[in-house]
């Protein structure tokens, strides 16, 4: 009796961050094709402000991040659903995930354009109009992306601002750009790079 082994790690990586292109894709050509706006943000758009510099120093992600207008929500749920997402609110948060097997944390998660991400937050999301057209995709431009992730400040938010910083898109001149408490976040970044 013979025994199937899974496919090694790092072809299941490459497989995950292929599906995560995939959702990327598929959504956003949907939206392009409805006339709904949007832009690309999180994890994504750092992987494409970072590839237009070096595209060795991109990192993959496990879901998309859509900035969205409130009032155009119900067509992004129409359209997302007619190329099979499925919408979910998991803790707060709308999401749309891949098919009735799809998981939350690999979905489509919804953010509202000019709102605050959390109710303590000092400053609300970007305005859509913060955006650009990429290859294939609108996404949020690099001033809003950077205020994105000082507002979210994780980790991993965290780290993605020192990719932007690494490939010389963030410098010293930019702290001046972003309101207390964001350009002390960002100077934080900038003096201790290395952690």
């Amino acid at each position: 009796m013979s025994t199937v082994l899974a496919p090694p790690g790092w072809e299941r990586a490459i497989d995950a961050a292929e599906r995560v292109k995939e959702r990327m894709r598929r959504a956003t050509r949907a939206l392009d094709a409805a006339g709904v706006p949007y832009a690309v943000a999180g994890g994504n758009a750092v992987a494409e402000w970072v590839g237009r510099i070096d595209e060795d120093a991109t990192r993959n992600t496990k879901d998309v991040d859509l900035l969205v207008r409130r009032e155009d929500f119900s067509a992004v749920q129409t359209v997302l659903e007619d190329v099979g997402f499925i919408y979910h609110n998991v803790m707060g948060v709308d999401a749309f995930i891949d098919g009735p097997k799809g998981k939350p944390s690999g979905g489509v998660h919804v953010l509202f354009a000019g709102e605050k991400l959390r109710t303590g937050d000092s400053h609300a999301l970007p305005a859509l109009e913060e955006s650009e057209r990429g290859i294939g995709f609108q996404v949020v431009n690099l001033e809003a992306l950077i205020k994105m992730k000082l507002l979210a400040h994780r980790l991993k938010d965290r780290v993605h601002i020192l990719d932007l910083i690494g490939v010389g898109l963030i410098d010293a001149t930019w702290p001046a750009r972003f309101p207390s408490p964001l350009d002390e976040r960002l100077q934080q970044l900038l003096d201790n790079p290395d952690g």
